[in-house]
């Protein structure tokens, strides 16, 4: 993760306030949409590449479950054009072009729609929604633009052991949002691993952009909480609710699916709870780093102050030949020896009582209290 300081992001509607609901705006910087699909039966899977949305219905037509997968939601005519081919509802093609969606399941005339994040950790944390509806015979799935995603292990394994488990849509649209929240783990174990280095920094050598990271930490937890807390809800509805797109067997993994969102959040809440603690932790060393100077910077003080008394007294300028007690000691032959003997002497007095009070020198007691005594031969 980079140390740099993190900019906020910022929630931005694409659309103008007060527009028709189902609308859609694309963003100005968003992705031209590529489409591909993965096609499978029990016996084989093929993957392609579709240029025209028009294609689809003959791709669909040949095969029992086809994954259809859109990256990128720059082009309103292709979202259009696959809302109207898939009989995606407006207001379910709206959310998926507004990507500030929290997770939620909602269902639409026969499809199923789940709204999910996705996460990845590289320098920073960048996130991106991921749209999935689920249909009878098909799984359709939209993302935004991020390079990479969390889909790749489904991938793989289509193209390496041919079919899933089991051969039906509902099972696709398990595998893909099992993938996306196994997805969190490693991003987690990410800030598990910073959250050490920083405990370890905080303790060692606290720095200026030590309790800047601490923050961006914290930031990052919390937005991986708005999504981890709700995409646990979600699941649990896919898992409990009486779905017709879902089946019994699938509700078994689904189960599963939501006892690691469960896993998640425990994991987040103490990563959360460390941050936290790291942040005391960094003020409390701060504060004990300033007493600490503080501390020499008195003992020093304290030390010059009979010293100075003394300097003081005999700067002054008395006439010794005006009565032998205007400071006498100015004639003695060894008078200025007496002088730097006086100051070594009180300023030794001075350390061995600071030693004796533990004031100066603990660590040193400790370390030779601890040291092994040779026994007598």
């Amino acid at each position: 993760m980079a140390r740099g300081r993190k900019k906020h992001r910022h929630f931005r509607r694409h659309g103008p306030p007060g527009s028709a609901p189902g609308s859609i705006h694309v963003a100005p910087d968003a992705k031209t949409p590529t489409i591909s699909t993965f096609s499978f039966d029990n016996v084989r899977a093929v993957e392609q590449t579709v240029h025209r949305v028009g294609d689809l219905r003959g791709i669909m037509d040949k095969w029992p479950v086809t994954w259809i997968n859109v990256d990128g939601l720059g082009d309103a005519a292709v979202l259009s054009e696959l809302a109207s081919l898939f009989h995606i509802h407006p207001l379910a093609m709206e959310d998926v072009v507004h990507t500030h969606q929290r997770p939620k399941v909602e269902q639409y005339n026969g499809q199923l729609f789940v709204v999910m994040r996705m996460f990845q950790c590289h320098e920073r944390l960048e996130t991106e929604q991921v749209s999935i509806f689920l249909g009878k015979n098909y799984v359709l799935t939209f993302q935004e633009n991020l390079p990479g995603d969390s889909f790749e292990p489904v991938r793989e394994r289509l193209r390496s052991h041919g079919p899933l488990t089991s051969q039906t849509s509902d099972y696709l649209a398990y595998r893909l949002l099992d993938a996306i929240i196994d997805g969190y783990f490693p991003v987690l174990e990410t800030y598990g691993e910073q959250i050490d280095v920083l405990e370890d920094e905080v303790l060692e050598c606290p720095q200026k952009q030590t309790l800047s990271r601490i923050h961006d930490i914290k930031k990052d937890l919390l937005e991986i909480r708005r999504a981890i807390w709700p995409a646990r809800e979600a699941v649990n509805q896919l898992a409990r609710d009486p779905i017709l797109l879902i089946s019994d067997n699938t509700r078994v993994f689904l189960r599963d699916c939501y006892d690691h969102t469960v896993q998640l959040i425990d994991l987040l809440e103490t990563y959360r709870d460390l941050s936290s603690d790291l942040r005391d932790l960094y003020l409390s060393s701060a504060g004990n780093r300033l007493n600490e100077i503080m501390k020499v910077l008195t003992i020093i003080s304290t030390v010059f102050i009979p010293l100075t008394f003394v300097a003081g007294v005999y700067g002054m300028n008395f006439n010794t030949g005006a009565s032998p007690y205007n400071m006498p000691e100015l004639n003695w032959r060894f008078g200025y020896v007496g002088f730097w003997v006086a100051m070594l002497v009180i300023f030794a007095a001075e350390l061995g009582f600071f030693w004796r009070k533990g004031w100066i020198g603990a660590s040193l007691r400790k370390r030779f209290s601890a040291a092994p005594k040779n026994p007598n031969p």
